[in-house]
């Protein structure tokens, strides 16, 4: 669709919207005059008509100008027409695109407020901790006052607040710790550990993502993964960092594109002779190999101070789309290790995946979701093809009065450096606020010290110090104030001017390098000129910037060169080449990114059906009341009669020793004597054998005697097999995901290779478990003690 097409849509959808917007805001002259207790009796009211059989839709006038007035009364705070108009939008299940500085979250409370109303569950999904606790205080206040619960779940928290956290109206919460919570449920061995509201089938009820591109793309590139700690071979580590740091740049070729890093003949060489092996890459060498490999990208791909920083001796990563530090994450597949090792840090336990789950399959397990934020719209078709989420651009309350300045683009990155730092000076004369964005910790420091140097004081917010977040974006906006803060994107906290700031030209935002994303620039760029205020935007470049080494158009470097040598490297330079080549590059990018998303959507689509699958059947194995004594005794039937026919062929034994195993390993009988068996018929043996384990089965029960003990003890049996199993199933599908691709070379589509060996290895789990849990059923020893059920395998 093209842009004057796009512009039409928007335009009709905003205008078949106003006549709602027109009713609540007539009706909300009523509601002024109502007392604070008539207009918290709403709320009853509302809810008594929904269990009279009316709909959310029936409501939404009225609920939205309750919610209105008390936005006004509680907050002091009343929503202009374009933020009912927004709030409309999310109602509806859309995502509303709106300018920093608009208030989304004052927007959001009238959606929420409504749905919340059903007492389903309404899910607030913010980037960080800081927001969710901040919102549902400030927020908070408004529900409350209006009858309605409202929760905070955050990584700290008990289960058991975590429980109270999500019984409640409404819940705010990270997009991360939903997804654990979610995978950490579907691991529970008691009802009363999960902390997520049950569903009868399978859906969250409604949820509201700010910043929803941040977090419905640009963290959508990897899933959710919860990990069991693995020890690795830590020496290992070490020596193939050692090995890496002996390289020469001949030895190993880099893609700066897609950052893959490989060694060439010579450098094979020198890790063959480094590590005493006949050949790095040989059959019995994969270790060395893959050690080798992350040693690599640790030491000439991965960044300090842009990809990680360094905190109190760990290794912690950077956000590479909101500057911040992602506690808890560790990079997989030994690459966090290889980093600890380059430098000289504690190398820790690496990692297995247990459970996964990608945002975007998380996201679509909700009956309805939308989302908020600045800059959506160029990724319009992915928001909707992923999440059926259709963006609609709300008009600004206000004019906006922001100048966007054109780039300046420099030969050399000192040459930027230094006009940046000309630009701050210039600006900083006037006492007109600035706000210095940079794209790595690295280059904000470098800046820093320059700013230090030409004396000019200011703050720096950064991964190593983003606990000072609120503190320093709250006087950012001040008369005379320069801040230097990395990527800006989704910081989710406007930066207010200050008294005089607005006399003064209001906010100068200074890019000090393209994005990677075209979303990104824009989020830097609305920092300024919020609600109608004035303000300026201006991004430096330089032709060593990464984007455009890495994407920028070839021959690039040559007009560098050629312009060093003609003295004239600290001049802008005027091209439109040059620009559109930056363009480009993030162009190029963006795709790269949406290709990595789609192909990991792809493979975890696979993954989905078997996840929901194995997670609705433990489900029902959990929630079981009685006694499980039918669904064990299936499981026993099924198992002895697949492995009996497995050893049996024409009516006659064709491996006794493979059956022999079986009952010794499974059935745990090793006194059963051969010659009998071979007389019996497949038949009269599953027969025998079933009879076998079912007086078993009875003997343990009144061992237990307790009817509770006995289906507590099933129950665990069953879901510790289902666990183990699944666990195994997904290390054998990442390590299938791993090499599948390799299938292409035959003229084979990977992704199809992958649904037919997911499939069969599907099957074979299935099965696996229940010979697990007869296995577990029928050897158990199992004593009383203190009415404690002790498992001994």
């Amino acid at each position: 669709m093209g842009l004057k097409k796009l512009i039409e849509n928007n335009q009709r959808q905003i205008k078949a919207r106003l006549s709602i917007v027109d009713k609540i805001d007539e009706l909300g002259q009523t509601y002024s005059l109502l007392s604070d207790e008539e207009l918290k009796n709403k709320t009853f009211e509302f809810k008594e008509r929904l269990q009279r059989g009316e709909k959310l839709n029936d409501l939404l006038v009225e609920a939205f100008a309750t919610i209105r007035e008390a936005d006004k009364r509680v907050l002091g705070l009343y929503p202009y027409r374009v933020q009912i108009l927004g709030g409309i939008v999310l109602h509806e299940g859309n995502l509303a695109e709106m300018r920093t500085g608009e208030g989304k979250t004052l927007t959001e409370t009238m959606p929420v407020y409504l749905n919340a109303l059903e007492g389903k569950g309404v899910h607030v999904v913010t980037v960080n901790e800081y927001l969710a606790q901040r919102d549902s205080l400030e927020m908070g206040q408004v529900y409350e006052w209006l009858g309605l619960s409202v929760g905070l779940n955050t990584s700290e928290k008990t289960p058991l607040e975590k429980k109270e956290a999500y019984s409640a109206d409404i819940t705010y919460s990270t997009n991360s710790e939903l997804g654990f919570d979610y995978l950490r449920d579907n691991m529970a061995l008691y009802p009363k550990d999960k902390v997520q509201r049950s569903s009868k089938n399978g859906f969250l009820n409604y949820c509201i993502v700010d910043e929803a591109d941040s977090i419905l793309i640009d963290e959508a590139r990897t899933p959710l993964q919860i990990a069991n700690e693995e020890k690795p071979a830590l020496n290992l580590f070490e020596r193939a960092d050692k090995f890496a740091k002996t390289l020469d740049p001949d030895d190993y070729q880099v893609d700066l594109e897609t950052k893959t890093i490989s060694l060439l003949e010579s450098g094979a060489d020198k890790a063959s002779k480094f590590f005493g092996l006949k050949n790095i890459y040989g059959y019995n060498s994969y270790s060395e190999a893959h050690y080798v490999e992350e040693a690599l990208k640790a030491n000439y791909t991965m960044e300090r101070d842009k990809d990680y920083v360094v905190k109190d001796g760990k290794i912690m990563i950077v956000d590479p789309f909101t500057g911040r530090v992602m506690d808890g994450r560790r990079y997989s597949d030994g690459l966090h290790q290889a980093i600890e090792a380059k430098e000289n840090c504690e190398v820790n336990d690496g990692s297995r995946t247990i459970a996964s789950i990608t945002y975007q399959n998380f996201f679509r397990m909700y009956k309805k979701v939308s989302g908020m934020s600045g800059t959506a719209k160029s990724s319009s078709e992915e928001l909707y093809d992923n999440y059926h989420l259709e963006v609609v651009t709300i008009p600004t309350n206000k004019p906006i009065a922001r100048i966007d300045h054109p780039d300046l683009i420099y030969p050399t990155m000192q040459a930027k450096y230094q006009a940046i730092i000309e630009r701050v000076k210039e600006i900083h004369k006037t006492k007109q606020p600035i706000l210095v964005g940079t794209g790595s910790v690295n280059s904000s420091e470098i800046l820093s010290d320059l700013l230090k140097e030409a004396g000019i004081e200011h703050d720096i917010l950064n991964a190593k110090n983003d606990k000072a977040e609120a503190e320093i974006i709250a006087r950012a906006g001040e008369l005379g104030a320069v801040t230097i803060a990395t990527n800006m994107a989704g910081r989710g906290t406007d930066i207010k001017l200050g008294l005089g700031s607005k006399v003064q030209g209001g906010l100068y935002v200074i890019g000090t390098e393209h994005f990677e994303s075209q979303r990104i620039d824009d989020q830097l760029r609305g920092r300024a000129g919020r609600q109608g205020d004035p303000g300026d935007s201006i991004f430096f470049a330089s032709l060593e910037d990464e984007l455009i080494i890495r994407y920028g158009a070839e021959g690039l470097q040559k007009i560098k060169n050629t312009l060093i040598k003609q003295n004239e490297e600290f001049k802008p330079i005027k091209s439109r080449l040059i620009s559109r080549s930056v363009l480009n590059a993030q162009r190029r990018v963006e795709g790269t990114y949406y290709d990595e998303r789609k192909n990991t959507l792809r493979y975890d689509d696979i993954l989905r059906e078997e996840r929901e699958q194995l997670y609705s059947d433990r489900d029902k194995v959990l929630n079981i009341q009685d006694n499980m004594d039918t669904y064990i005794k299936a499981i026993f039937a099924r198992t002895i009669s697949n492995n009996v026919d497995f050893y049996y062929q024409d009516q006659s034994i064709k491996n006794m020793n493979g059956l022999m195993i079986f009952l010794q390993d499974t059935l745990g009988l090793s006194d059963l004597d051969k010659d009998s068996l071979a007389r019996l018929s497949p038949l009269e043996l599953k027969k025998e054998l079933l009879g076998i384990a079912l007086r078993e089965m009875e003997r343990k029960a009144q061992s237990l005697y307790d009817p509770e003990l006995i289906s507590n003890f099933q129950r665990i049996v069953v879901l510790k097999a289902i666990d183990a199993n699944w666990k195994e199933n997904i290390d054998n599908m990442e390590q299938l995901r791993m090499t599948i691709t390799f299938r292409q070379y035959g003229q084979y589509n990977p992704l199809v290779e992958y649904q037919k060996q997911a499939n069969i290895m599907y099957s074979k789990m299935l099965a696996h478990i229940e010979k697990d849990v007869t296995r577990a059923y029928m050897k158990a020893i199992v004593r009383i003690k203190d009415k404690q059920l002790n498992e001994e395998k």
